[in-house]
């Protein structure tokens, strides 16, 4: 073969190669963590494109507390969207809940059988294992603040809850998110990593500790 048939070889655009070289060094920043490490709050980036803003240590820690007293010892927890607070659970070692991750990134599929794929849009399309009615406690952060964001995942939380829900969406929100869920505003208020533009809150239709104050 001689050097002049290089030239057939097709070459890849630096765009793509740049993809590739940070599609790669994400597989190996995946693959090098250990024990605890992959738990942590941030280690997986928020894509802003996905409406993605990762909680607070403090508010992720808080309400991970509050889904286990919620679900009570035993229980089942599904977090729907809002990965942080699957991280925390996780990080916490509570091994005597059940947690399932409801979640659109498939980064997040590193934690293995406990990562569902789930887009809004096909608020029912969830894998033959999921039961309706079988989460003790729903924990749902809808990624748009829209009312046919929240109307769709609402359909997933009804499905899955056998009766608490904690939601966190955006104070807008909070007539929609009574008229579908039957939620109601508690007093603690959630805080992000950034600071965003529209304040946030938690709603329940439980007798909630996030309703003590913050």
């Amino acid at each position: 073969m001689g050097d002049s048939e290089d030239g057939d070889v097709p070459q890849l655009s630096s765009h793509t190669l740049a993809a590739l070289q940070e599609f790669y060094a994400e597989q190996k920043q995946f693959t090098n963590l250990g024990g605890d490490d992959k738990y942590n709050i941030g280690v997986i980036e928020e894509n802003w494109q996905l409406s993605q803003f990762w909680y607070s240590q403090e508010t992720a820690l808080r309400l991970a507390q509050e889904a286990i007293a919620a679900a009570g010892e035993g229980g089942r927890i599904a977090c729907v969207s809002v990965p942080s607070v699957y991280q925390k659970l996780r990080e916490l070692h509570m091994e005597d809940v059940s947690v399932g991750l409801f979640e659109y990134d498939k980064r997040f599929a590193i934690y293995g059988e406990e990562y569902i794929f789930y887009d809004y849009n096909n608020p029912l399309d969830l894998p033959g294992k999921i039961a309706a009615h079988s989460f003790d406690l729903v924990v749902a952060d809808p990624p748009y603040l829209s009312e046919e964001c929240l109307r769709k995942t609402s359909e997933t939380i009804k499905f899955l809850t056998q009766g608490k829900i904690l939601l966190c969406t955006g104070a807008i929100m909070e007539e929609q998110a009574a008229q579908l869920l039957g939620v109601k505003m508690c007093k603690f208020i959630p805080e992000h990593t950034r600071n965003l533009a529209n304040e946030f809150r938690c709603y329940v239709n439980y007798d909630s500790g996030l309703d003590s104050g913050t």
